[in-house]
């Protein structure tokens, strides 16, 4: 059985939010392929990590809870942020357009975490203001985390797929 959690849902989903956005600082820092590609990849897993977490525990649990015209709109964000994880997940920093697809990721992710965390009435918010136990979705966050966190350190996560969006 997994550890208790210490912290509820929203607090878990926000700690990764200053997780990623550090990472993409590492990026913007780094002085050479390797290390730009060392943080592409980690960003690519942790972002694909915390989606799964949202599509597959935070947001059915909101559903007809919270405002589900923002649930709609986070998952088309979702959605827009995997097809450039694609892209950036089978490219090298030498490739064409690899630091703009990371750029152009880490501008979408800023905007997704504004309208979680920042805008007035945002989706955590709203999360706060229901009845739902945040507690206990904190406990399968956590659980379902170290078991993708496991999966992406051997076999590797499976490619995100799309919800919202037909790809071509």
């Amino acid at each position: 059985m997994a550890a208790r959690a210490e912290q509820d849902a929203i607090q878990l989903l926000t700690d990764d939010h200053r997780r990623v956005e550090h990472l993409f600082e590492e990026f913007q820092n780094a002085r050479d392929d390797a290390a730009k590609e060392e943080f592409a990849r980690r960003i690519c897993t942790e972002l694909k990590v915390h989606s799964m977490l949202e599509e597959e525990i935070l947001y059915p649990a909101l559903r007809g809870k919270v405002e589900d015209a923002d649930l709609d709109e986070a998952l088309v964000e979702h959605d827009s942020a995997k097809l450039l994880i694609k892209e950036i997940e089978a490219g090298t920093p030498a490739a064409n357009f690899f630091e703009a697809k990371v750029k152009v990721l880490k501008e979408q992710i800023e905007h997704h975490i504004e309208e979680e965390e920042s805008d007035k009435n945002n989706l955590f918010a709203q999360a706060r203001a229901t009845n739902i136990d945040l507690n206990a979705l904190a406990d399968r966050m956590v659980a379902r985390k170290a078991e993708l966190m496991q999966l992406a350190g051997t076999e590797g996560l499976p490619p995100a797929t799309t919800a919202t969006m037909e790809t071509v």
